[in-house]
């Protein structure tokens, strides 16, 4: 698994490293980029680390919703010569670990300062169009970091539950063909032709009841995602669009689902991953909230600050994004994590 996700990650830094420089690319052309780099001590919402836990039991409750934790306190997990058994206590806990960019122009980067770099290959920009009097058809591009801040921080030095990696950028969409075309993205989420009917989507409207009353959607109904829509299909094209926020949104949360199917993330949270990470290639929305950093950080609102999957946007987009800005959104992604911390 490691190992596909260095391949999968050489090949992106080698085509970055690689560019063709134009004197203008199709997404420079008349269109600004914008964005700030990240302050890791400002803009991140410290409060969305709680609920802390030791199995079942809230250790800080903090102001936000937590997805399962192992019943017990204790944990026993096999491990490597000579001890060939771990025992310890069962953490759970919520940690910033990656960042996301959301832009209809392509090769924008809003969480590196609003760059463009000036490519001359890959999928172009996007283009907002009318679909009826109401709403829009939107096309995202996604660029997926890997920003464990709490480990560069060195907040918990000698926790080994923490993600220990560098700043690197893991993904960007503009490369990858079913990102950007539904028949083609159908090819690693063919269950889209079962979901594509009133019924399936009718069932939407109540994960987006649930999730907003209660903080989570319905992880067993995977393919909504709340009040954003559906995750299918699994590409950057977002139909019925009412607002920019919303739509950025879902294009995040279909893209985090997306690394997901592909093998690329990982299931961390819940009583199966307290000893190791395993595989989830149906993605639990619990494990994930989706805090705003970019055009401005959601800190000053912390109750509000880290909505998980599905949650209604309206509480919290008000004065986080800007008209003049476009479409340049920059997320921080909080993922569960339950552990077994050795005693």
């Amino acid at each position: 698994m490691n190992r596909l996700r260095r391949v999968i990650s050489g090949f992106m830094l080698a085509c970055l490293l690689s560019l063709t420089v134009l004197p203008q690319s199709e997404a420079s052309a008349g269109v600004a980029c914008s964005g700030h780099f990240v302050n890791p001590i400002t803009d991140v919402c410290w409060d969305c680390l709680f609920p802390l836990t030791i199995g079942d039991i809230p250790i800080f409750k903090g102001d936000h919703a937590d997805g399962p934790n192992p019943s017990s306190p204790i944990c026993v997990c096999q491990a490597p010569p000579p001890l060939f058994v771990k025992i310890g206590l069962s953490i759970g806990f919520w940690e910033p670990v990656r960042l996301a960019d959301v832009t209809d122009h392509a090769w924008c980067f809003p969480n590196l300062g609003g760059i463009t770099l000036p490519v001359g290959f890959g999928y172009a920009s996007k283009a907002s169009q009318n679909v009826d009097s109401h709403d829009l058809l939107t096309g995202y591009h996604v660029h997926w970091y890997i920003y464990p801040v709490m480990y560069w921080l060195e907040l918990l030095t000698d926790f080994l539950c923490l993600e220990q990696a560098s700043f690197d950028i893991g993904y960007v969409s503009e490369l990858d063909p079913t990102w950007n075309d539904d028949y083609t993205g159908a090819l690693i989420s063919p269950e889209v032709l079962l979901f594509n009917n009133p019924i399936a989507q009718a069932a939407c409207a109540l994960d987006c009841v649930q999730a907003t009353t209660t903080g989570m959607g319905t992880p067993a109904l995977y393919w909504c995602a709340g009040c954003q829509g559906s995750m299918f299909p699994m590409t950057g094209n977002i139909a019925g669009e009412h607002g920019q926020p919303s739509g950025s949104t879902l294009a995040a949360e279909r893209f985090a689902f997306k690394m997901h199917r592909e093998l690329l993330a990982e299931g961390t949270s819940g009583p199966a991953a307290v000893c190791a990470k395993y595989p989830m290639p149906i993605m639990d929305k619990r494990q994930y909230r989706f805090q705003i950093v970019n055009p401005t950080s959601s800190v000053p609102n912390e109750h509000l600050a880290c909505p998980a999957i599905g949650v209604s946007s309206i509480a919290w987009e008000v004065g986080k994004v800007i008209p003049v800005v476009g479409q340049d959104l920059g997320f921080l992604i909080w993922r569960k994590r339950n552990c077994c911390a050795g005693l």
